[in-house]
């Protein structure tokens, strides 16, 4: 198998089937996904009840393995069980609904593609900037583009890329960016409220404001706002890198010369 796809939708998420049939016709593809909706569901797996999986076939004679699990449960299982040989890349996606900033910490989308770099297996985390997406196949044939590059560079192992696009037709997209991922939080909130009971929930929320006040154009951008949320705002598709490893080198140097006293339990770094 050439590429492994998932999502964090379910496997009847309309944006798994749009990447499935652009890029069935050139490479060996597989689908495992989860059964039903895991939306921002971060990197759980399931631990503590079985995992089940069945063969779905959908209308136009379409066909893959439905997971009742996490979409780190569909990558994992998929590489260790469901399939004979490792797949050269996993894609997961096309997500509705950018994952940019700091929502790459909570996206079930973004999970699946760092599992699978994390078993060594280049992969791709793939968003488009609409809950309610238009231009998914223009989306899906971005994908097919960077698969191609993936495949004659490779990517250093235990590292994966996140991608977005903006909703438009090619036309109206700016370009490509290679950026990092912002750090800034939206302002969140919970709004309390009182059920017939007469006892209190809460909804989170979020202001969905962008990092653009400051800047006319995306070309006008200081290296400090090199983003990935600021680019996605100026039609640009962005790609982020991404490193399994998230040691803090620099911190790590620095507490080699903490004094820890051992009379507090604690050795010194050495």
């Amino acid at each position: 198998m050439d590429i492994l796809l998932t999502n964090d939708d379910g496997i009847y998420a309309e944006g798994l089937w749009v990447l499935y049939r652009e890029l069935a016709g050139q490479y060996r593809v597989g689908v495992v996904a989860p059964d039903r909706e895991r939306s921002a569901i971060g990197h759980a797996i399931t631990l503590h009840e079985p995992l089940r999986q069945q063969r779905i076939r959908l209308n136009g004679g379409y066909s893959g393995i439905a997971v009742t699990g996490t979409p780190a449960d569909c990558v994992k299982l998929g590489i260790l069980e469901l399939f004979d040989h490792l797949p050269r890349l996993v894609i997961s996606g096309i997500n509705p609904g950018a994952n940019v900033g700091v929502n790459v910490n909570y996206s079930g989308t973004v999970a699946a593609a760092r599992e699978a770099a994390l078993f060594g297996v280049s992969a791709i985390s793939i968003s488009i900037d609409s809950r309610r997406p238009k231009y998914l196949n223009e989306t899906a044939h971005f994908v097919k583009r960077l698969t191609h590059r993936i495949f004659s560079h490779g990517l250093a192992k235990g590292t994966f890329l996140n991608v977005n696009t903006p909703d438009l037709p090619p036309e109206k997209i700016a370009g490509v960016r290679v950026s990092r991922h912002g750090t800034r939080f939206n302002g969140e909130y919970f709004e309390k409220r009182v059920d017939p009971r007469q006892r209190s929930y809460y909804w989170q929320g979020c202001d969905m404001q962008t990092q653009t006040e400051k800047h006319d154009s995306a070309e006008s951008l200081s290296e400090q706002y090199n983003v990935d949320a600021v680019f996605l705002s100026h039609r640009y598709i962005t790609i982020t890198p991404v490193k399994c490893d998230t040691t803090d080198y620099a911190m790590l140097d620095q507490m080699k010369n903490w004094d820890f006293n051992p009379a507090d339990g604690m050795e010194p770094v050495k």
